[in-house]
Parts: structure tokens; sequence; C-alpha cells
């Protein structure tokens, strides 16, 4: 993808970043070898100045599955149930990166993906802290600048009539749509904070989506496009949260300290207490399971 998209997404992600963070990205890479591509920086704590104490977050991406990994069912996971999700830690900091080769990358920040999980992430803001090389780097831009508009495209339709040249209701419903799509643990209004902590990224890339012909403000989509947009959420909702319950139960196997995770994030963002007991630890998948239940009726997810 060439024109005002790209290039603002190309500003973006090589805005500099806290010098162990880029540490932590080659550390990362350099458990993969020559499979490894690129990886790339997200999440809130891109937004923070000290990061003692948080998660980060990371995804690399790699040439393909079966280069990446010397455990034949590991390339099986990543590539049923992508993207495979593994704790990693440096120094004083903590992190977690998921894996997605470059064909899966591409695929899942576009239109065309069948769930909402990366160009949900992908529309915000992002860095891309390690390449192998330059046609590398290339091609996760040209990835990253699909998502965007896959977001814009999507909500469009869903905004108030009075609303359809608004860059911020634009962005809000579409992140709000994100949320109903996976079980994900966040409080009510995260669309709206999400929004709010960098506004300029989200006017400007509203500005090039219109300079990009890729939505057009004064447009009133009809009925049937409104019909259209809302079973395709309806389809990336029941999509998105069946991945998530099989993604957990993945995790279980694949992501060490996996139920302890869990219960952070969820206590981060929803503001509950789950304590994690002992043998929660030594049953994670079990544990999990009977989580799940639990965090859904008292709307911790959902």
């Amino acid at each position: 993808m060439s024109g005002a998209i790209a290039a603002r997404v190309g500003d973006e992600l090589t805005k500099p970043v806290d010098p162990h963070v880029a540490a932590m990205a080659a550390a990362i890479a350099g458990r993969y070898g020559t499979a490894a591509r690129a990886v790339l920086f997200y999440g809130s704590c891109l937004r923070e100045r000290q990061l003692d104490g948080l998660m980060l977050d990371f995804y690399l991406i790699v040439s393909d599955y079966d280069t990446a990994y010397d455990r034949t069912w590991l390339a099986w996971a990543n590539s049923v149930i992508p993207p495979n999700v593994f704790p990693f830690s440096q120094g004083e900091l903590s992190s977690k990166y998921a894996v997605l080769s470059e064909v899966d990358f591409m695929r899942l920040c576009g239109q065309g993906a069948d769930n909402v999980s990366v160009w949900a992430r992908f529309s915000q803001p992002s860095r891309l802290v390690w390449s192998s090389d330059d046609a590398a780097a290339q091609r996760a831009i040209t990835a990253i600048a699909q998502a965007g508009p896959t977001l814009l495209r999507l909500a469009q339709p869903l905004v108030d009539v009075s609303s359809r040249g608004d860059w911020r209701a634009l962005f809000e419903q579409g992140f709000a749509e994100t949320y109903r799509a996976e079980l994900r643990a966040e409080r009510r209004g995260r669309s709206t904070s999400i929004v709010d902590s960098d506004p300029d990224f989200y006017r400007d890339m509203f500005d090039a989506a219109v300079a990009d012909r890729i939505i057009d403000p004064a447009a009133v989509p009809g009925e049937s496009a409104r019909i259209a947009a809302e079973r395709a959420w309806g389809r990336l909702r029941r999509r998105g949260k069946k991945l998530s319950v099989l993604r957990l139960v993945k995790a279980s196997f694949t992501f060490a300290g996996g139920i302890d995770y869990l219960a952070w994030k969820i206590n981060r963002h929803a503001g509950t207490n789950i304590k994690i007991s002992p043998w929660q630890r030594r049953h994670p998948l079990i544990a999990a399971m009977l989580l799940l239940p639990r965090l859904l009726r008292s709307r911790a997810v959902g």
C-alpha cells in the first residue's frame, strides 16, 4: 500500500523507543535466528516512561513457522491458531511476544481477516524496533498500513449520521466494536481512552484515509451498508470469542506462568482482585477453564 496512510504509518513506526525496549526486541529476534524478520512494540507500555513492573508487548514476525521452531507441534499450533505467545524477561523488564509469519501478519491486518485480534492492535500506534533487512521492514509497514483502513471501513456504516465526518467518533466506534469481538479484560470507556492517549495520531490517520479515498466523510452509507457492516461485526464477534477461548487453552501449554499472567491482566484492566492458588498453578488448563465463566458473569471480560 502506498499513499498518505503508508507514509503516516512509516513515520510512526520509526519513532525512537527506550534503549531497553530495543535491546529486548533484538534479544527476542536472536532466539529465532534467520527466521526472525521483524519485531514490533505495541500496547499500553508504548506510552509509559517508567517500564519497571509492566509487561511489555511485542510481535515477532518470522519468515515461516517450520523454520522458526525446532518442535513440530509448536509450528503446527502457530499455523492453526495464530499467534503463539511466549513470556520473555531481560534484566528487570518482563514482556510477552506473539509470533506470526509474514504471510499471516499481512492477512490478519487486512479486511479479509476472520478476527480483529491483529488489525485492532495495529490500528493503534506501534514501533518497528528491529528488522532483519529493509525488505522485512517494508513488508511490516505494508501490512500495518492495512490495519487502520480495515477498522475505518468497518466502523463507518455504524456511526451516527451526524458524526460521519468526526474522526474521533469513527475511531471510538471502531475500537468499541473490536472489544466486543474478543474476550478482553478492559474497563468500560476503554475505546475513548485509547483515542485520548494520542489524538494527533488518530486525527492524522483519519485525514490520511480521506486523502487516500479509503473513506469519504461526506458519504452517507445506506441501510444495506449498515446491515452488511452489522453482519460483518457479528461474524467477527462469534469467531473472535471462540478464538479467545482456544487461545486461552493453547496458552496453558505454550505460555509459562500463563494463569498468573491472565490474572494480572484482568486485575490491571478490570479492577478485580483475583488471586491464583498453588493448585491452580499446578493445573493451569483446568484453572483457566473454571475461571472463565466467573469472569464472564462478573463482566471482567466480554
